[in-house]
């Protein structure tokens, strides 16, 4: 299959995942199945893995791709942080079930490359930036509804933008003219935002703010919170968990989760990864986007979940 999603770290993932025949794994994001696909070759015969997604048409695109390994792979439309809920659909049993777990933060190339997803600040499209296009509120609906205060909160907060206030105070002047309603549009309140002595260098001005509406339409660090303490719930000892993330907000959330869970008060994992593993500089010149990347990694301990 042409144009599919290029998955990031295989290498490293196969090699701190471990699979085996027999096991059961979750690719919590399953994407276009380019990581599930290595860890099926290698946990058959007898194995099981389960990949979960919000977004249905890149769920079309994995289940051709993993159409080889039939009653083996099950496809789950879904969000990772009703993890449990899933593992006792699928496997009968909500704890102690899973011998390897993966997290490909962020979004495809693919989806940010469709123009109609309102992903990319490079092409014009509609302001949408929902994973799960079937549901829920859209970053047009955000940008312009909320007040100035809670824009400058979402962009200050999940964009990290210093320019954020700014940033605010000309989307809400904007909007009173006429509604906001493409993502070239946006773009464009936001270059006039930012003075032009801090844009004539550097990433591109929007980046940064429209990574915190997509952040804030699909409520990404809330399910992240919620899929890495469901991870450790369904884990059985031994099984470890991987984490790929894109930026320093979602890698500090997994580095304190994975911390706070390996404490000797807590003693439900033992961090593998001190420091973050990254991809190698061949993978980078072949595949850019994971120039970014940050892989951590955990092992579940025998020790039981506190509510044992």
């Amino acid at each position: 299959m042409e144009g599919l999603h290029q998955p990031v770290m295989v290498r490293q993932v196969i090699e701190a995942l471990r699979p085996h025949p027999g096991g059961v794994y979750v690719d919590c994001t399953l994407g276009d199945g380019g990581h599930a696909k290595a860890i099926a070759e290698r946990c058959m015969p007898g194995g099981r893995v389960i990949g979960i997604d919000r977004d249905r048409e890149a769920l079309e695109r994995a289940k051709e791709r993993l159409s080889g390994f039939g009653g083996s792979v099950d496809i789950v439309h879904g969000v990772f942080s009703d993890l449990e809920s899933i593992a006792q659909r699928c496997l009968g049993s909500s704890s102690g079930v899973v011998d390897g777990i993966l997290f490909d933060l962020g979004v495809s190339s693919l989806q940010v490359e469709r123009a109609e997803r309102g992903m990319s600040y490079w092409s014009s499209g509609p302001l949408d930036m929902r994973m799960d296009t079937s549901s829920g509120v859209t970053a047009k609906d955000l940008v312009n509804s909320l007040s100035q205060e809670e824009l400058r909160r979402i962009i200050q907060t999940y964009g990290e933008e210093r320019w954020a206030p700014r940033i605010a105070r000309f989307i809400v002047s904007a909007r009173k003219r006429k509604p906001i309603e493409t993502t070239d549009e946006l773009a464009a309140v936001i270059k006039e935002a930012i003075p032009a002595r801090f844009r004539r260098s550097g990433p591109h001005p929007a980046r940064r703010t429209f990574q915190a509406l997509r952040i804030a339409v699909n409520w990404e660090l809330d399910h992240l919170k919620k899929g890495l303490l469901a991870s450790i719930r369904v884990s059985k000892p031994k099984a470890r968990i991987c984490v790929i993330s894109y930026h320093s907000l979602e890698d500090r959330i997994v580095k304190e989760t994975f911390r706070d869970s390996a404490t000797a008060d807590s003693g439900l994992l033992e961090i593998i990864t001190p420091k973050p593993l990254v991809p190698p500089e061949e993978e980078v010149a072949i595949n850019p986007r994971s120039r970014s990347a940050k892989m951590r990694v955990a092992e579940r301990t025998a020790k039981p979940w506190p509510s044992e």
